[in-house]
């Protein structure tokens, strides 16, 4: 029999309590949204209602969709009000329970994304959930959406359920959540079930690196680039694990095999030239959407996201000093241009989170359209452009007058005559078109480009900012501007300080809002203040991998003793007995009341995981402190994921690099400042001049008191002697001298 409902619940709209903007940006909806907190989460058991659970980000197209179909619906307001509590989530503010909920969807459904609605138990545990579903509102086209069912039929459906079969909801939902416990609780299956003991990781050999190869091969499109069918995302991990490849020591070569190792480097390459020609990138500004909707990168989802920008940054920046090609180079300062210049760059230093997808097409428009900050007409290139120099950009671009976005992929008819600009030609074959010379025709592209940013910047309103810094994010994006900094540093010194300044504001900034000297803890979110969310796993991992790089880049030990405080600290509150570490902090520290489950990952997603990075930064310290702790930790980590690994090596190309590392260590380069500095300066060049895979290095100076924090730790350095420059590369223990070991 269905419990007793107290019928006198009166809510209202409390979402003007939150500092998030996508979570603000629904402060005005009609349905009476709650933030998530305890008190909203006693409503549910006090009225003993389900709870609806919308989960989204600012940047996300399809929540803005939903929100105008379904949550300014006084329809769907009044059943959600009256039968439910809703409450409203910033998957970026609570990661956390965005994560719980998503595995929940994506094994029930096969599928996830955002916005993630759920419905819970009082007790927070799921009875059912899905993603997008068209409301009241909804002017979608049906045939791009399939059957999708309606928001309203599953309000209707959920309400009847609950108030008659509320036992059965339960036993189902507690079934589920008892399945989603055994796999998550931790994290892994690679323990011994019996004695509870962590996994040694025996199972874990380099042939490991060589099937995760093999299944991207065969998954590889050959005429686009990337590696699925549409929709497409860069998924950086995966092309930073297939470029690497040939950068590991010789025995990883030997397993994969030369040409293999070749070819990743070359899929990789392709699918980076493809995305840089494409719609994804932004070629009259800067940066990167997020995914994109065709398999030919021809039009996105217009979301600009942090996190894709600084991995992007990396992946570009690698694959320029592996093939030293002027188009991974000019990409390279595309991203870095992103990244240091407003909007994204905050004036306090530090990088806000995206930019949404929909904007309004002209200062007069009261309507918002996906896109329409970035797509062009042929007539305004005429407006904007002389006729010559119109004609020209939009045979480069692909710009016609009747717009280039096919209709299936128009489910909202916003793209009519309206062109997405990808690059469709070369200076060269348009020399020849138009019977002019080829610097000719790139000085008008490059004017033409200008003129065009100009416009639009005058004339149409940009994209909502997400303006909260996040931990995390920002250290990916640290760690890409010190390793583009340093790689930049002969070839452009101008640029190589403006991205080793903005990091430098960055962890400035983090340091002084965001960390805890008293207790080594972080906070993840930034906005208007520092918000209410410790950090996470993710913000420690990326963060101190960004010091770490920064350290490399500029060789101040501050940067690496920061690093190794972090690490005390992520070990301290998030290491599981088992290996590896929680997503969560223990529960002193988090939020002990709110969560249905303390999650461990090493898969990879849009994002790496953070036992990915953290297994990565545990060997590197290290190498660097050579304290051999550290790497039994980082063994540990990848070993907590063994069973995993052996059954889908091709998830976790992150912790593949850790496999690598833990039976091959790490090359450690040495270089002690003295009497012929020359050597070191020169060392200093060729190490800047690769990717850095599997390798570490580190600067002495006795005479500027730099290397103190090695001296007092590093048995290799207590015998070395002073005042002589020496380069010195180690491996396995043993030293040789010389640049040509690098």
């Amino acid at each position: 029999m269905a419990s007793q409902r107290p019928k006198d619940l009166d809510l209202v709209n409390r979402l003007n309590e939150s500092r998030s903007p996508y979570v603000r940006g629904h402060m005005n909806n009609p349905v009476a949204w709650q933030t998530w907190n305890a008190e909203s989460l006693a409503l549910a058991k006090t009225h003993n209602r389900l709870l609806f659970v919308s989960i989204g980000y600012s940047a996300c197209h399809w929540c803005h969709v939903m929100e105008r179909e379904s949550f300014m619906s006084r329809e769907v307001a009044q059943i959600l009000n009256e039968s439910f509590i809703p409450i409203k989530i910033d998957r970026e503010e609570r990661p956390d329970i965005d994560d719980i909920y998503m595995n929940y969807v994506q094994a029930t459904t096969g599928s996830g994304g955002w916005p993630l609605n759920v419905f819970l138990t009082p007790d927070l545990e799921p009875v059912f959930g899905g993603t997008y579903w068209p409301g009241p509102n909804s002017s979608t086209n049906t045939m791009a959406l399939g059957d999708k069912v309606s928001f309203m039929n599953i309000l209707e459906k959920m309400r009847d359920v609950w108030e008659t079969q509320e036992e059965k909801c339960r036993s189902s939902a507690k079934e589920i959540t008892r399945q989603l416990r055994e796999f998550a609780e931790e994290g892994v299956h690679s323990h011994d079930g019996e004695t509870g003991e962590k996994s040694e990781g025996d199972g874990l050999e380099i042939e490991l690196l060589e099937e995760a190869y093999e299944h991207f091969e065969r998954r590889y499109d050959k005429v686009n680039g990337g590696f699925a069918t549409a929709p497409k995302f860069p998924t950086p991990v995966n092309l930073g694990f297939l470029l690497r490849l040939g950068q590991w020591p010789d025995a990883v070569k030997h397993v994969v095999g030369e040409d293999e190792c070749l070819n990743a480097a070359t899929m990789v390459v392709n699918t980076l030239r493809k995305m840089a020609r494409g719609g994804i990138r932004d070629h009259i500004g800067y940066g990167f959407a997020r995914y994109s909707v065709t398999a030919d990168w021809s039009l996105p989802h217009f979301e600009k996201m942090l996190y894709d920008q600084a991995q992007l940054l990396d992946i570009y920046l690698d694959a320029f000093l592996i093939t030293h090609d002027p188009e991974m180079l000019g990409t390279v300062y595309d991203i870095a241009t992103y990244l240091t210049s407003p909007p994204i760059a905050a004036p306090t230093g530090g990088f806000y989170s995206a930019e949404d997808a929909d904007s309004y097409p002209t200062q007069a428009d009261s309507e918002k359209r996906e896109g329409a900050y970035y797509v062009w007409t042929l007539k305004e290139f005429h407006t904007v452009l002389s006729d010559r120099d119109a004609e020209i950009c939009a045979r480069f671009y692909g710009v016609t007058t009747d717009g280039n976005v096919a209709k299936e992929n128009d489910p909202h008819d916003e793209f009519i005559s309206q062109n997405v600009l990808s690059i469709k030609s070369t200076p060269g074959a348009l020399a020849k078109e138009m019977g002019m010379t080829e610097e000719k025709i790139v000085a008008i592209l490059k004017s033409s480009r200008s003129k065009l940013r100009e416009h639009r910047e005058r004339e149409r309103p940009r994209p909502a900012l997400d303006d909260k810094i996040v931990v995390a994010w920002n250290g990916l994006a640290i760690g890409a501007l010190a390793r583009t900094s340093a790689a930049l540093e002969d070839i452009d010194p101008e640029k190589a300080k403006e991205c080793r300044v903005a990091a430098e504001k960055a962890v400035s900034f983090i340091r002084k809002e965001l960390f805890d000297e008293d207790t080594g803890k972080l906070w993840r979110i930034y906005r208007e203040g520092r918000g209410d969310a410790p950090g996470f796993a993710d913000d420690y991992a990326f963060l101190i991998k960004g010091l770490i790089d920064f350290y490399e880049a500029t060789f101040d030990e501050g940067y690496l003793e920061w690093a190794e405080w972090l690490m005390r600290t992520q070990i301290k509150h998030f290491l599981s007995p088992l290996g590896g570490f929680f997503s969560t902090p223990s529960s002193s520290t988090s939020h002990p009341t709110d969560l249905l489950l303390r999650l461990k990952s090493g898969m990879d997603s849009a994002e790496p995981s953070a036992n990915n990075i953290s297994a990565s930064n545990l060997f590197r310290i290290a190498s660097l402190l050579q304290d051999p702790s550290y790497e039994d930790m980082a063994k540990e980590t990848v070993a907590a994921f063994e069973a995993e690994i052996q059954q889908w090596p091709f998830c976790f190309g992150g912790l593949l690099g850790g496999v690598v590392m833990g039976a091959l260590g790490v090359k450690e380069v040495l270089l002690v400042e003295g009497k012929g500095d020359g050597k070191v300066e020169a060392a200093i060049k060729k190490v800047r001049a690769g990717t850095g895979v599997g390798r570490t290095v580190c600067k002495i100076n006795e005479t500027m008191g730099v290397g103190q924090l090695f001296r007092g730790r590093a048995e290799l350095l207590k015998g070395l002697g002073r005042g002589r420059a020496r380069v010195l590369v180690c491996e396995g223990g043993v030293c040789r001298k010389g640049i040509a070991n690098i």
